[in-house]
């Protein structure tokens, strides 16, 4: 009896474990509808190296955008999409100008956007008082690391002195 329930918890865990990134994303996908199409207008950019999008296990939608260098970041944040967006939710600037702290060194960055809701997406300015948080943050690779089987960035971002490893599978026979 002990080994049957055991059995059956361990069941459980398996498709707790094979079934919540599937209901993350179905989730994550229903909940973007709400907002206009943010991954096909910056896949539409000219230096965008990869898009991703999904919803964190804190609840937070989030959208991770790798550019190829500070001026591809530039042609988003110019673009007529991203401008609308802006003009739409209060259009918050920097008195310096956009990316003013970042340099210009020809070096991948990645832009990580970052929304939690209480319910359904905004619609305007005036219906952000109810979003906890929001955040735009810029992030740049760092030599080195390790990917089998590929990695989470687009394999088009640089990485110095990373490890890129093929995944393997055991020949037939368990050899």
């Amino acid at each position: 009896m002990k080994l049957m329930i055991r059995e059956v918890i361990a069941a459980a865990v398996l498709s707790l474990v094979i079934a919540v990134p599937a209901v993350v994303s179905v989730r994550a996908q229903s909940a973007q509808k709400g907002f206009p199409d943010l991954v096909g207008a910056l896949r539409a950019t000219p230096g965008v190296l990869g898009v991703d999008a999904g919803q964190m296990a804190s609840g937070k939608q989030v959208i991770f955008a790798w550019f190829e260098n500070k001026q591809a970041v530039l042609k988003w944040y110019y673009s007529d999409a991203h401008q609308a967006l802006m003009l739409q939710f209060g259009g918050a600037r920097r008195s310096t100008g956009p990316l003013a702290d970042v340099p210009d060194d020809g070096k991948p960055v990645l832009a990580i956007a970052s929304v939690t809701l209480n319910g359904r997406p905004p619609a305007s300015a005036a219906d952000l008082a109810s979003v906890p948080q929001i955040a735009i943050e810029l992030y740049a690779p760092l030599p080195g690391g390790l990917a089998v089987g590929g990695r989470f960035a687009p394999s088009s971002v640089q990485v110095p002195g990373m490890v890129e490893v093929p995944a393997s599978r055991p020949a037939a026979g368990g050899q």
